[in-house]
């Protein structure tokens, strides 16, 4: 097994870039942050409980992340090699073999990454510091620290995710027949688990609870609003990523009338694409709606936050100017950590599609209606992701705004949204365009022989 899993590493790089890439993002947050609790050691007083807040704080939303992230890139490479696995199953490989392949192959790659994201987490940790030394909430005088914690947390939380959903993703991959998962890899199954429902539930229902708990109990409190309004946008991202799958299908199913009619050739093929690669769609809209919900809920989080400040004529406090760095901390966060792995994710799908693109021109089909295509499917998984980020942020902003303001609709204008929209659909078009670009240039008889 450890010779067929260098083998298949070898042959598909491909495959493994976006898991890889998570792993390696998500060690470098974990231990930047988690530095900041070596460097609070010896400390005490407001320099420690700043450090402390953000270290836990922040440091444990990039916890969820990453794991989120890396259980959702490593389902995609596993599903792109669906045909591979099947030739394996067919000639012998069991099921515990294949297992056990693709576990040693994820716990070492996190291993690997883990320990090339150090320099980074270093680098990153002491932008932290200096940002908390500019701000004034950590005085000079405290030194940086990157120690056992960081390294801790870094390696052991990194392998552990990984390889946990390693062992999740190889149990679904093996179960499956010979048959079905030849099946499978020509098309996949657009089916949602019953785990997979329970976990969209439970995220927006605990989203819905933190909702209502911050425009009920929390009227009237101020700043302490944003402790349980500042997650639900979060939990409630997560929840729709989970639906993704079912999403696709219901957007699909609205707008292929207007594909097929404005966009001729390539909105058929898009509609059919959208229909036949409903888990890899899944796996590029993930991203676009923890991008969007995060953004945008986060951002009028503090607009409305500021707003309120203003209109009482009070000057914020240390602990209030604590909290709006750990917004914005939060926010960058997420926002670089999910705009890479958006751009990550669509590059290694977009790739992985070679052969296909190769097939469609020999059928028929010109460069120009296989880019069409392409740009047709990166406008309806954008403007899914948009308008499911878009909802994901209302179980923040509306609630936040009536207990701060007393209205559900806040003074600041669309002019937040439209900004985070705008580049999540930028974002996606350039990425799936160039990317299918520089594809579409090798030949099709090449293509289709890969």
């Amino acid at each position: 097994m450890l010779r067929l899993s260098l083998s298949s590493l070898r042959r598909r790089r491909g495959a493994f870039a976006a898991s890889f890439l998570a792993m390696f993002l998500g060690a470098t947050i974990l231990m930047a942050f988690a530095s900041l609790l070596d460097t609070a050691e010896g400390t005490s007083g407001t320099a420690k409980s700043t450090l402390t807040t953000m270290a836990l704080v922040v440091g444990g939303w990039g916890l969820v992340l990453v794991v989120f992230a890396v259980t959702s890139t490593l389902t995609l490479s596993v599903r792109q090699r669906g045909a591979e696995l099947a030739l394996l199953k067919s000639v012998g490989a069991t099921p515990a073999q294949l297992g056990r392949m693709i576990v040693g192959e994820t716990g070492g790659l996190a291993v690997v990454a883990a320990l090339l994201a150090v320099p980074a987490a270093l680098l990153a940790g002491r932008g932290l510091l200096g940002m908390l030394h500019a701000s004034g909430q950590v005085p000079d005088e405290i030194g940086y620290a990157f120690g056992p914690v960081a390294l801790t947390m870094g390696l052991g939380i990194t392998f552990a995710s990984a390889t946990g959903a390693a062992l999740i993703t190889a149990r679904r991959a093996t179960r499956v027949r010979v048959t079905e998962s030849l099946m499978a890899a020509a098309v996949e199954p657009g089916g949602l688990s019953r785990k997979r429902i329970v976990g969209a539930v439970l995220f927006l229902a605990l989203a819905l609870n933190l909702g209502v708990v911050t425009a009920t109990m929390m009227r009237g409190a101020g700043t302490d609003a944003m402790a349980t309004s500042g997650q639900a946008d979060i939990f409630a991202a997560i929840g729709l990523a989970l639906l993704a799958p079912l999403i696709i299908r219901l957007a699909t199913g609205v707008l292929a009338g207007p594909l097929r009619r404005l966009g001729g050739v390539a909105g058929e093929l898009a509609v059919t694409n959208l229909r036949r690669r409903t888990g890899q769609m899944a796996s590029v809209l993930t991203p676009i709606i923890l991008f969007t919900g995060t953004g945008v809920g986060t951002l009028y989080l503090q607009d409305i936050e500021n707003a309120s400040m203003s209109a009482a004529g009070l000057a914020k406090t240390a602990e209030q100017k604590d909290i709006e760095t750990l917004n914005f901390v939060v926010i960058g966060m997420i926002v670089v950590f999910t705009a890479i792995m958006l751009v990550n994710t669509l590059v290694t799908a977009t790739t992985h599609r070679r052969r296909e693109f190769g097939q469609q021109r020999l059928a028929g089909a010109t460069p120009g209606q296989v880019l069409g295509t392409v740009a047709l499917e990166s406008a309806v998984l954008a403007a899914t992701g948009v308008v499911c980020g878009a909802v994901a942020a209302l179980f923040t902003v509306l609630p936040f705004s009536i207990a701060r303001s007393g209205t559900a609709v806040p003074d600041g204008g669309p002019g937040i949204f439209v900004a985070v929209a705008a580049l999540a659909v930028v974002l996606t078009g350039v990425t799936a365009l160039g990317t299918a670009r520089r594809t579409v240039r090798t030949p099709a008889v090449a293509a289709v022989g890969v």
